[in-house]
């Protein structure tokens, strides 16, 4: 391989055999994430393939390698997935022969946010978890989710995006907490969810504010709508007999996926590839742990 990784994509070999990709074909990576997948796609199409890549965050343009577009016909395109129909028809194409979707968090953004948007708990910055970074102040953020909403409301997603047991105590600390001052950084939040849920429970291996962040994530950027329209558009693009590979790393994004698959196959439009979703195999989850979480489901077109 050429192109050095600095972050490992999971599920790669899986993904690249369930694709089914033929030297030439026109492929669509619809979360460019850190280039992992497009690297071997790139690979598999080789000069005569052409890889359209898209990605919401414009940091992403900067891990793009000249190695990999030697590889194939390459280009990246700044835009949520969920506009993929207007990107692909501003580019004239009509079909695809297959389209990966990856819809896990960035490394990058986890570890290497140079916008410092408040993706994760374990850095102190501003609420923000907008995958977009243009400057738009009509823009859903965080900080306007954590002040403004009601305290209902907050339980609600907190507990529907996250399953998170101590939803409502959580919500309720939140708006205790902001009356008093306004609640402004990652570190701010990570304190008062902390004053809301018992000692034990910040004990457990997983950091006791992990599903909150999530789930104001997914309602920031309105992600599990994005998914659903995304799915119905690909598919639109798909020839017969190309494939439509999505990770999920969620419950809910996993079972949307399974239930578009399934409607499409009770319409005698699809095959669903994966009778049961592709995990990742324990000497991959050994030495990546983000495949821990990983559900892989691949369709055909028919």
């Amino acid at each position: 391989m050429l192109f050095e990784m600095a972050h490992t994509p999971v599920l790669l070999k899986e993904v690249l055999n369930g694709l089914n990709i033929s030297s030439g074909d026109l492929v669509v990576d619809a979360t460019f994430g850190g280039g992992g997948h497009s690297m071997v796609i790139c690979e598999a199409l080789g000069k005569k393939g052409r890889l359209v890549a898209l990605d919401a965050d414009r940091e992403a343009t900067k891990r793009v390698s000249h190695q990999l577009k030697s590889l194939c016909n390459f280009e990246l395109v700044v835009a949520n997935f969920r506009n993929l129909d207007k990107v692909l028809g501003e580019m004239g194409i009509e079909k695809i022969d297959a389209i990966l979707f990856d819809l896990g968090l960035s490394s990058f953004q986890l570890d290497e946010d140079a916008l410092r948007r408040g993706f994760s708990f374990q850095r102190d910055e501003p609420l923000k978890m907008t995958f977009d970074d243009s400057d738009d102040k009509f823009r859903l953020t965080a900080s306007e989710v954590i002040n403004h909403w009601e305290e209902g409301n907050l339980a609600d997603i907190i507990f529907g995006y996250g399953g998170e047991r101590y939803a409502r105590r959580i919500a309720k600390r939140i708006v205790e907490s902001r009356k008093a001052v306004p609640i402004e950084t990652t570190f701010e939040l990570v304190r008062v969810i902390g004053e809301a849920v018992p000692d034990f429970y910040k004990r457990r291996k997983i950091h006791f504010a992990t599903k909150t962040f999530q789930s104001i994530r997914i309602t920031v950027n309105d992600e599990l709508g994005a998914i659903r329209e995304a799915l119905r558009k690909s598919w639109s693009f798909l020839k017969v007999g190309g494939r439509l590979a999505v990770i999920s790393f969620h419950e809910l994004e996993d079972r949307i996926v399974k239930d578009f698959f399934r409607k499409k196959k009770q319409d005698g439009l699809a095959l669903v590839v994966t009778k049961k979703p592709i995990v990742g195999a324990p000497e991959e989850i050994y030495s990546n742990p983000r495949a821990r979480s990983a559900t892989l489901r691949i369709g055909e077109r028919i």
